[in-house]
C-alpha cells in the first residue's frame, strides 16, 4: 500500500473594517474518510497579536509554528521579518524542505501566506485562503467583502468558510475563528 495522502482544510484571513480574523474548518481526511472532525488549525501566539493557521500535515505545520514562534522571539514579534527568515529557512533546509504545510500569519496590520516554496505572499484584496477548500472560502470572501460591506470581518469569514464546507469535501462545518488583537 502506498503513502495515503492526508487532505484536509480550508483556512480563511480577511482584513476587512479595521479587523483581522482568521478561521478554519476543523476535518482531516485520510483517503476516502474521515480521520478527524475538530482539529485545531487555528493558533494564538505572542497574546492574541499575532494569529496563525495551517493547512496541510499537522505534524508538519506544528514543527513549522514552532520555528516561526522562534522567529518571532528573535525579531522582537516582526512577524513579516519573521515569516520571510521562516521561508528562507524552509527553503534551504533539507529537513524542513520535505514538510507538506502551508501557513497563513496575521497581526494587526497585515495577512500573510508562508509556503515551503520560499515564497511569502501579501495577499490581494487583504484576503488569504488555504488548503483544499481554499478557492471556495476565497471566492465567498471577495465577493461578501465586496457586496456587503457592511459585515464584520469575523462575518465574512464564517460565511465564507461555511460556503466552502458546502461545496468542498475536505471542509467541514466545525469552524474555528479567531480574531487578532
Amino acid at each position: 500500500m502506498g503513502k495515503v495522502k492526508i487532505r484536509s482544510t480550508t483556512v480563511l484571513a480577511v482584513v476587512h473594517n479595521g479587523e483581522v480574523v482568521v478561521g478554519a474548518d476543523g476535518q482531516a481526511t485520510m483517503g476516502n474518510y474521515v480521520a478527524k472532525s475538530n482539529v485545531k488549525k487555528i493558533r494564538i501566539l505572542r497574546d492574541g497579536k499575532i494569529v496563525t493557521g495551517f493547512a496541510g500535515s499537522t505534524a508538519d505545520a506544528f514543527t513549522l509554528l514552532e520555528r516561526f514562534e522562534e522567529k518571532l522571539n528573535s525579531y522582537s514579534g516582526n512577524m513579516k521579518r519573521s515569516a520571510i527568515e521562516l521561508a528562507k529557512d524552509w527553503r534551504m533546509d533539507r529537513y524542513l524542505r520535505k514538510l507538506e504545510a502551508m501557513l497563513i500569519v496575521a497581526d494587526k496590520e497585515e495577512v500573510l501566506v508562508i509556503s515551503g516554496t520560499g515564497d511569502v505572499l501579501e495577499p490581494d484584496n487583504q484576503i488569504a485562503a488555504i488548503g483544499s477548500g481554499a478557492m471556495y472560502a476565497q471566492s465567498a470572501a471577495y465577493a461578501l467583502k465586496k457586496h456587503a460591506p457592511a459585515m464584520s470581518a469575523e462575518e465574512i469569514v464564517r460565511e465564507s468558510l461555511t460556503i466552502a464546507a458546502d461545496i468542498c469535501i475536505y471542509t467541514n462545518h466545525n469552524l474555528m475563528v479567531e480574531k487578532v488583537k
